[in-house]
C-alpha cells in the first residue's frame, strides 16, 4: 500500500523570500509521517536551495501510487 500526503505549505528563504503552495502532493513512507518529515520531502522534491523554515498545514493522508516524489520512498536515489 502507497500513501501520499496532500498538503498547504509555506517556505520562507533564507535570502529573503517566500513561496506558498495549496493541495501540494508528496510521496510518504507512511501514514506515521510526521509534518517535519512532509516538509522535508516538499522542500527535497521541489530542490528548493536557501529554505529557511517550512510550515505545513491542512495535511491529509492519502493511499495513492506513489508518483516518485525526490528524496521519498520511491525514489532509487535514496
Amino acid at each position: 500500500m502507497s500513501w501520499r500526503a496532500v498538503f498547504d505549505a509555506e517556505v520562507t528563504f533564507s535570502n529573503d523570500g517566500g513561496l506558498q503552495a495549496q493541495g501540494f502532493r508528496v510521496d510518504i513512507p507512511g501514514p506515521d509521517v510526521t509534518d517535519a518529515e512532509i516538509g522535508r520531502l516538499f522542500v527535497t522534491s521541489l530542490d528548493l536551495l536557501m529554505a529557511d523554515t517550512v510550515t505545513v498545514r491542512n495535511v491529509r493522508l492519502i493511499e495513492e501510487e506513489h508518483k516518485g516524489t525526490r528524496g521519498g520512498p520511491s525514489d532509487l536515489r535514496r
